[in-house]
């Protein structure tokens, strides 16, 4: 999940943002209330056990639906981020490098409650911590590991400050997919992400999670759309980073969370998700999730079970 989006889309198709901010939607852009019986439990798990989740500091549009149905992705490091994207909605905060150390049992507790197969992990950029925050995301992972073997483990992480040891570290974590977030095309790379950020940085973290000494057997990333790119760019990116090895892809639609936040260009039709869904498989992606509400870890299991299967046909 892209840091992008509303906490809450309602019928009137009005977006609700910061501080009553709204915004009128397309018809297509739309998410139910919370229905299913797991909702409440997932909600209780989260407060009892204190945990973050992207789910709610990023605003994500499918909250009430991924919630319903068991599953959260679990935000790492806290909830302030160093960094400051202009299409994010997570606050910018300096930590002052205060990491909680009894969060990798914490989150292996929620994982083992919900009985979870497959769980989604990511983390705010810790640019206040020497190694990024690597090793707390690597002892994580290993909590999850001990207490329940069988969980499948997608770890979403920032760049990591371009530092080769940290991302090493990560990866010998052995996450069953290594994921990080491109955002936008190379020509709005520098508006839409933080300065420290980059696109050629991203493409080579993704690079080395492929070649290292414990490089990732799946790795992932995502393209917001609706920023400003063409067509023309938004396929450079599909064969930048398939020459990068990168295995799955999501592509969704950048919803502003407030005033101060960067302006949609165009809301993206779902005709025109299918089709990039299609150019984008054709570029070589083993599996592709594309449409207006998709984000870097919805469907994540679902995705990654069908490019496990394409790969075996």
């Amino acid at each position: 999940m892209p840091p992008t989006g509303s906490r809450d889309l309602v019928s009137s198709g009005l977006e609700s943002g910061a501080a009553g901010y709204r915004q009128r939607l397309p018809m297509w852009i739309r998410t139910r209330p919370p229905t299913g019986e797991q909702y409440p439990q997932v909600r209780s798990i989260l407060s009892e056990l204190k945990l973050g989740t992207v789910c709610r500091e990023a605003r994500c549009p499918n909250l009430s639906e991924c919630w319903s149905a068991g599953t959260a992705t679990l935000m790492l490091l806290g909830t302030d981020c160093t960094r400051r994207c202009t299409f994010c909605a997570v606050t910018t905060r300096s930590p002052h490098g205060v990491v909680d150390a009894t969060e990798p049992d914490r989150v292996a507790e929620a994982v083992a409650r919900w009985g979870l197969r497959y769980v989604v992990l990511t983390q705010v950029c810790r640019d206040d911590l020497s190694d990024g925050g690597a090793g707390h995301l690597a002892k994580t992972v290993g909590a999850i590991r001990a207490r329940t073997p069988g969980t499948r483990v997608e770890l979403l992480i920032g760049d990591l400050a371009g530092h080769a040891r940290s991302l090493e570290t990560v990866l010998a974590a052995r996450p069953d997919v290594l994921a990080h977030n491109i955002e936008t095309v190379e020509r709005l790379s520098a508006e839409v992400r933080d300065r420290r950020a980059g696109y050629s940085r991203s493409l080579d973290l993704l690079a080395r999670a492929k070649t290292g000494p414990s490089s990732a057997p799946v790795t992932k990333s995502s393209v917001m759309l609706g920023l400003g790119e063409t067509e023309e760019e938004l396929i450079e990116t599909f064969k930048a980073l398939r020459g990068v090895g990168v295995d799955l892809l999501t592509l969704g639609q950048y919803l502003r969370p407030s005033p101060a936040h960067r302006p949609v260009d165009r809301f993206v039709t779902p005709e025109e998700f299918a089709r990039y869904r299609v150019e984008a498989l054709d570029a070589g992606f083993s599996g592709v999730e594309s449409g207006p509400l998709v984000r870097s870890s919805y469907h994540a299991s679902d995705l990654f079970e069908a490019a496990a299967g394409r790969a075996e046909t």
